[in-house]
């Protein structure tokens, strides 16, 4: 029985067709650590296409790169002036929207990308973010409403041509992650498509997580809220009287 499975394992996989061209690529970073003077960091992204010789007659090689970090639940509220104030008027609630999120390719995603592949793959900013069962309408609005905030925060990173080509294989381009990063994974995709179709799709992770000080502190914070508060409070009086005792000293 056993060697019939092993017959029948085999022959499965020479029936199954080798990729013409597949991405091979690395990360100048494996892990990111967040210290206390974390101030953003940079991932090199590098890699090449292995392949025997292009299809005859096939549209141009392009490459699109993404960054995704944890997706959180987040409420997008609207801000309308009434009476000379800006007062919230409506809001609703998008079920998942990475915390950081960065595209780069090597030339515009609709040139590049057919709407087909972006829906199964999930690859620009606007089919990263998910809100489903919300019954609106305009669920659209809310939607670009967040891309637009969190793109002048840095959080969303859209760089069209920014994947340099080089020898027609080599590709490399960065990818700059701001200084406050949710921990957590990040998802590192590469995509290489022709014609609007993606024929190859390289993953990995990279781990970012809070490491000395700045891990002790977050750890007691959600683990031990109440010696937290009151460490803080204990802190803010011993700086209250140093101050007081200085100025004190100041003066005399």
């Amino acid at each position: 029985m056993l060697r019939v499975l092993g017959l029948v394992a085999v022959a499965l996989a020479l029936a199954t067709p080798l990729k013409a061209e597949q991405v091979v690529a690395g990360l100048s970073q494996e892990a990111i650590s967040i210290t206390t003077n974390f101030a953003g960091s940079e991932i090199l992204i590098y890699g090449a296409v292995r392949r025997e010789e292009p299809p005859p007659g096939s549209a141009p090689m392009e490459v699109i790169v993404t960054v995704q970090g944890p997706s959180r639940a987040v409420t997008v509220r609207r801000k309308e002036r009434r009476f000379g104030i800006w007062v919230n008027t409506d809001a609703t609630r998008i079920n998942e929207a990475p915390t950081f999120y960065a595209v780069s390719s090597t030339g515009p995603l609709d040139a590049i990308l057919s709407q087909t592949e972006d829906l199964r793959h999930r690859i620009t900013l606007a089919r990263a973010i998910r809100a489903v069962g919300t019954g609106r309408t305009d669920q659209d609005v809310f939607n670009a409403a967040l891309i637009r905030i969190r793109t002048q925060d840095a959080a969303y990173q859209l760089t069209e041509g920014a994947v340099r080509f080089r020898e027609q294989t080599l590709f490399d381009t960065s990818i700059r992650l701001p200084a406050n990063l949710t921990e957590g994974e990040y998802v590192t995709r590469i995509f290489l498509t022709r014609g609007g179709a993606v024929v190859d799709v390289y993953e990995q992770t990279i781990p970012v997580r809070k490491v000395g000080l700045e891990r002790m502190i977050y750890t007691l914070a959600h683990e031990r809220p109440l010696v937290y508060g009151l460490l803080s409070l204990f802190i803010a009086i011993a700086a209250g009287w140093m101050a007081s005792a200085l100025f004190r000293a100041i003066r005399r």
